[in-house]
Order: C-alpha cells, then sequence, then structure tokens
C-alpha cells in the first residue's frame, strides 16, 4: 500500500506524476505548491527537495521510513519500478523494452523539456524578445518534436515504446500538448498531434492532467496570440523577479 504524498503545480513536469499516478490507479494525497509565492523554497519544502522544485513527492519506504524522491524522471522510476507490478505502463526490469523507455524518459528530461522551457522562456517571459534566442530553441524543440514524429511514425501501437502506452509518453505529453504556449506549430507534425489527442482518451491522463488545477489544453487551441502574450504578462513579472532574487 502506497502513502504517497504529491506535491506539484500545474506545469508540464507536474501533471507527469499525477498522470502516472492516476495511470497506476495509486491513492495519494496532493498538496498544490504556488509556485508564483515562492512556497518552493521555503524551508520545509527545501527538506523534501533541496532543489526547490516541484514535483516532488513522499512515500513510507519498504523499510518503514519516510523517502523522499524528487526530480520528475526520477519520480517516474521510482513510481513503475516499486508500484507497476503488473507493468501496466512499463515493462519487466532488464528487457529490452524496458531500456528503451529510459531511453526516451531520459531523452524528455535531457532534451524536450529544457528546450522547450528554454523556448517559453525567450518567447514569453523574456523582458525584450531576443530573436536568436527564439529562433535557436523553436528550431531546436522543432527538431525534437521531428524525433517524436519519426518515433511514432514506426510505432505500430500509436505509442513511442512497444506495445503500450509508457511511462515515457507520459514524461513527454504535457511539453507537447503546450506546443502552442511556446510558440511551435503542431500542425507541422500531424502524427504528433494525433498522438497528443490519442492521449486524451485515456481515462488517467484525463484525470491527472487537471491535478491540482484544471489543465488548459483545449482552452490553448482556441487562444489567439495577442491572448497568449496578455496571459504571460503576470508570469513574466514573477520570473524576474525570482530570477534576480536566486542571482543574489
Amino acid at each position: 500500500m502506497s502513502d504517497i504524498h504529491l506535491y506539484t503545480a500545474a506545469t508540464p513536469n507536474g501533471i507527469k506524476i499525477s498522470i502516472l499516478l492516476e495511470e497506476l490507479g495509486l491513492p495519494y494525497k496532493v498538496t498544490a505548491i504556488d509556485i508564483t509565492k515562492d512556497i518552493q523554497k521555503e524551508p520545509w519544502f527545501l527538506e523534501i527537495n533541496p532543489n526547490g522544485r516541484i514535483p516532488a513527492i513522499t512515500d513510507t519506504f519498504t523499510d518503514g521510513k519516510p523517502i523522499r524522491v524528487f526530480e520528475s524522471g526520477s519520480i517516474m522510476q521510482y513510481l513503475t519500478d516499486r508500484y507497476d507490478t503488473e507493468h501496466k505502463v512499463s515493462y519487466p526490469k532488464g528487457s529490452r523494452e524496458y531500456y528503451e523507455v529510459n531511453n526516451w524518459l531520459m531523452w524528455q528530461m535531457g532534451g524536450l523539456g529544457p528546450m522547450q522551457g528554454q523556448l517559453n522562456h525567450f518567447n514569453r517571459y523574456a523582458p525584450e524578445k531576443i530573436e536568436y534566442g527564439i529562433n535557436r530553441y523553436k528550431n531546436e524543440t522543432r527538431r525534437l518534436y521531428r524525433t517524436m514524429e519519426t518515433q511514432l511514425k514506426s510505432s505500430t501501437s500509436g505509442y513511442l515504446v512497444g506495445d503500450r502506452c509508457t511511462s515515457a509518453d507520459i514524461a513527454c505529453w504535457g511539453w507537447v500538448a503546450a506546443a502552442k504556449w511556446s510558440g511551435t506549430d503542431i500542425s507541422e507534425f500531424p502524427v504528433l498531434d494525433q498522438w497528443v489527442k490519442r492521449m486524451l482518451e485515456r481515462p488517467g491522463v484525463e484525470k491527472g492532467r487537471h491535478v491540482p488545477t484544471k489543465h488548459s489544453y483545449e482552452d490553448l487551441q482556441k487562444s489567439s496570440e495577442e491572448t497568449l502574450e496578455a496571459a504571460a504578462a503576470g508570469p513574466r513579472q514573477w520570473i524576474q523577479a525570482s530570477m534576480k532574487e536566486e542571482a543574489k
């Protein structure tokens, strides 16, 4: 029996964990972390994640003592290794598919997330539009989308690895679902676009994406560029202030 407590916010990295928990059918408690108020930098949270970022979880380990797990990829590995005994969204440890899933999980953590995150910053949150930075990260995000598109084209199941949706798909979904926010036109990648919508048909994805607050995929698709720019104004101020504070 799990004793999982999830500390999260409505970000692509945050919803990875709630989606995975729902896909696994695990009970869990949730504490919403308001990152705009720097809750993640408070001492109590730093005891859980010294890096001061969401998501993070606590659980009771096999020895009966508390365990903390932070970094979204690490949390996903912990949850599947420990709790996915039926391999609902994973493969047996040591199998070929296990390592292939790990490939894509590391790819998301080291590539897709950071590159699209930087595109978000330069395109939405930077105090001025720097064309070089926007183009650099948009082209890299497009290259990474193309990599996923190629992989999905070769898939007979419609998912990244083998015959099922895995933690690799879950890790990538929140980022690709936010393509429009970053300024990337997903219509350039029709197979990837269909994968985003296919994932939405899964009850675990549908429920987990709304933790801790409503996910904005549908609203995002209908939003104009002017609406998106206006929506970025508030977060832009907080991000700039946070950068100055962290630079001290």
